[in-house]
């Protein structure tokens, strides 16, 4: 996507920047030898501001997933670059790009991911931990508080409705205050009306910490709460 509204100066301080990303990978045949390479992305530039809400929406199979792999590090692009929060990914190893990912980056899943043998607490303590930050169980808490499930912490993820798990995932992937927030279909697992009531918790509290958000979703709905709205067809992007 060439976007004339990214301007030099809000690229330098936006918190993600991708530019001229392409993904390709080896054909169904690679064992034999004979595959040729599929190319997935197409050299996909995209930014996100802080406090700025952006929906990538399209088809299944369009390259949706795999850019949102991409852009939080998770995956490398085979040409391009992705620059998060002023540093290079590409310039960090897998250590540098996981601690990034600890101090900046914050996940909602659409299988809410949480541990089920931890507590809904001890799940949103654990990015905490896993950096060595201090007040581990009162900040958990006190986000615990905000997504109105207090009352339910020391309750185990099979004894909590679908709802209920993905308001504790919204917790923990708030917790650590992050710059970036990635969303993989954080409605697609619940009913209209829980759906609706997750997506205003996490725009709410997007907007409390100045995040950026960038989510993935096939809810039209949701996508028009956004700021903006981007479209993937074939592994390239344009906006709506």
């Amino acid at each position: 996507m060439n976007d004339p509204a990214i301007a030099a100066t809000s690229a330098q301080t936006a918190p993600l920047v991708a530019t001229n990303v392409v993904k390709r990978v080896l054909g169904p045949g690679a064992k034999s030898g004979s595959a040729p390479e599929m190319t997935i992305l197409h050299g996909v530039s995209m930014q996100a501001n802080a406090g700025e809400a952006v929906a990538i929406v399209g088809p299944s199979g369009s390259g949706k997933s795999t850019l949102l792999g991409i852009l939080a590090g998770l995956d490398a692009p085979t040409e391009g670059s992705v620059t998060m929060q002023g540093q290079s990914l590409g310039d960090l190893d897998e250590d540098g790009r996981a601690q990034l990912r600890a101090t900046s980056v914050g996940f909602v899943f659409q299988s809410f991911q949480l541990l089920p043998g931890l507590s809904a607490l001890e799940n949103v303590m654990l990015p905490l931990e896993l950096t060595q930050q201090e007040n581990v169980k009162e900040r958990a808490l006190t986000v615990l508080d905000e997504v109105g499930l207090s009352h339910r912490a020391s309750h185990h993820p099979l004894q909590l409705s679908g709802g209920e798990q993905q308001r504790v995932a919204v917790a923990r992937a708030f917790v650590s205050k992050p710059a970036l927030l990635f969303a993989d279909e954080p409605t697609g697992n619940l009913d209209t009306a829980t759906g609706e009531r997750i997506a205003e918790l996490m725009f709410d509290m997007r907007k409390n910490l100045n995040a950026a958000l960038v989510l993935v979703t096939h809810d039209d709905d949701l996508a028009r709460s956004c700021d903006r709205r981007l479209r993937m067809t074939d592994g390239r992007l344009s906006e709506l």
